[in-house]
């Protein structure tokens, strides 16, 4: 290897690998240019689609230390790294190859794990991440509501149990007549039993 345009690209591609969140590795042989175009389109705004040379994507893989692409790279090969959600690009894949089935998912790699072909299937079964934070956010906020009304409503009986001692007080009293202090209640308790 050594080429300079050679060593450019591995660098490139070892850089794509170490920066991506996921990896997705396909042979696209059958697929028009304008077929791969819409394919580009369909997996996302976070992925993006290459065509890689094999020799050259197997060195960079190794320097980047990824391992998931061992043994698979033959034919015309194709890679969608991912730098988001992998489940919207996952989603993409899956959905184009069901169309187009000249596509085949081959293997990938999600934040160093190896996946097989299934396990990508599966991933693009999941829904996208901000689907299930939106789920989990309406849970949560479900939960803290229940949880404020499951409070509030034993303070709620103890103010209006204090209100009503209040009222029976005032209206107790007799008008006019101030409310006898504490200490003042208890001598006169004290002395009505004396007498």
């Amino acid at each position: 290897m050594a080429r300079p345009d050679k060593a450019a690209a591995v660098a490139e591609l070892s850089e794509r690998f170490r920066s991506s969140t996921a990896g997705v590795l396909t042979e696209y042989r059958g697929l028009t240019v304008a077929q791969l175009k819409e394919l580009r389109r369909a997996l996302g705004e976070h992925a993006t689609y290459t065509v890689v040379k094999n020799t050259l994507t197997a060195i960079a893989a190794k320097e980047a230390g990824v391992d998931a692409f061992d043994g698979q790279l033959s034919g015309p090969t194709a890679i969608a790294f991912v730098t988001g959600d992998p489940v919207e690009a996952a989603k993409g894949l899956r959905d184009f190859a069901r169309a187009n089935p000249q596509l085949v998912i081959k293997a990938g790699y999600l934040e160093g794990r190896t996946l097989d072909a299934a396990a990508i299937t599966s991933l693009a079964d999941l829904e996208s991440r901000e689907v299930l934070l939106a789920k989990l956010a309406g849970a949560m906020k479900a939960s803290l509501t229940n949880a404020a009304y499951l409070f509030a409503a034993p303070l709620s009986q103890a103010a209006r149990a204090v209100d009503a001692l209040r009222v029976k007080r005032e209206t107790e009293t007799p008008a006019g007549q101030p409310e006898a202090a504490p200490e003042q209640a208890e001598q006169a308790g004290a002395e009505t039993t004396e007498g």
